[in-house]
């Protein structure tokens, strides 16, 4: 019999700095790179029920006694309602952006500049860009205002009436296009232009950093993403020819911040072999009452701090910070 249950349990890694299927997690072209040894490895979690397929009550069973399982209501994970197409879709938008998240943070730490574009995230179905606007364009202007960060694009709408006219200055892929759009009325107020369009911050360097992961979501790979980088960028070799894995989203200037899914993603270290793992602060509570018997975890707050740590840690200290 089927329960409305979702049961989290620890998924595989994967090396930001080595490949997978043949394909690089990190693939930097135009700057010098260095080899990389060893493992940086972001962590993931299986998810099974709700949205994703239903589990049956001895499967729940075996996951509440399960020291590296936990299962939760599916409300309260996901909306009531929410498809496996909603949650794919959302997980992958997090995914990208925590992806583009750690090329800002990744080069500002070694003072590399960074540009930002507005990139299309979402449409609203029933606003006035559907089929007009698509999940992935570039924003670089709306009435003829340049855009380059996703909080310059709502104020420039709304200053509009509804029923007004707008134009939208768009890349879709390297094609530049003007779209024409009547905007309609705000939900929060009629007064004021609505476009129905979220948006995202796309950051890039002065050269490409691709990405090759396929089929993981979320945004907790962020900081491991940015050290991955950091460690292709530099001759230092940040893992020490060990294996590393860690957690974290991570902002454009490198603040480390809280995921869900903690306990999971510290038995997939553990299971894995991992020397070392680097865990958000903001996570530590968990971190104390769940962390697997022998798993030498360390926790950080920032980029700067988790390259810090692995200094530390590649010297042989033990003095790292915890929880």
């Amino acid at each position: 019999m089927p329960v409305p249950y979702v049961k989290l349990s620890p998924g595989p890694m994967f090396n930001t700095v080595g490949t997978s299927s043949g394909i690089e997690l990190i693939k930097i072209t135009g700057a010098k790179t260095y080899p990389t040894n060893g493992e940086l490895n972001l962590t993931t979690v299986n998810e099974r029920g709700g949205p994703y397929g239903e589990i049956t009550l001895p499967e729940a069973f075996i996951g509440w006694i399960s020291e590296s399982d936990v299962v939760l209501p599916t409300t309260d994970l996901f909306p009531p309602g929410t498809t496996k197409q909603d949650a794919q879709e959302e997980n992958q938008v997090e995914f990208n952006s925590s992806q583009s998240a750690a090329i800002s943070a990744a080069l500002t730490y070694l003072k590399i500049p960074v540009t930002s574009q507005v990139q299309v995230g979402q449409v609203a179905p029933d606003g006035p860009a559907n089929g007009k606007i698509k999940v992935g364009d570039i924003i670089t202007a709306f009435n003829g205002a340049t855009v380059t960060m996703p909080d310059q694009l709502p104020p420039l709408v709304k200053a509009q009436k509804p029923g007004a006219s707008a134009t939208i200055d768009i890349l879709r892929g390297k094609t530049p296009a003007s779209i024409k759009v009547t905007l309609g009325a705000s939900p929060r107020d009629a007064s004021q232009g609505y476009v129905g369009i979220l948006g995202s911050a796309l950051y890039s360097g002065p050269f490409p950093i691709e990405f090759g992961l396929q089929d993981v979501g979320g945004p907790s790979a962020g900081t491991m993403f940015a050290l991955g980088i950091i460690d292709k960028l530099t001759p230092e070799n940040l893992s020490d020819d060990k294996v590393v894995a860690g957690t974290g989203t991570i902002s454009p200037t490198g603040e480390v911040g809280a995921i869900g899914g903690i306990q999971q993603k510290m038995y997939a270290a553990s299971n894995g072999g991992a020397q070392l793992f680097l865990a958000p602060r903001a996570n530590c509570n968990s971190v104390r009452t769940s962390t697997p018997q022998g798993l030498n975890v360390a926790a950080v707050t920032t980029l700067s701090e988790a390259v810090d740590v692995l200094a530390k840690w590649r010297s042989g200290s033990s003095d790292l910070p915890r929880c």
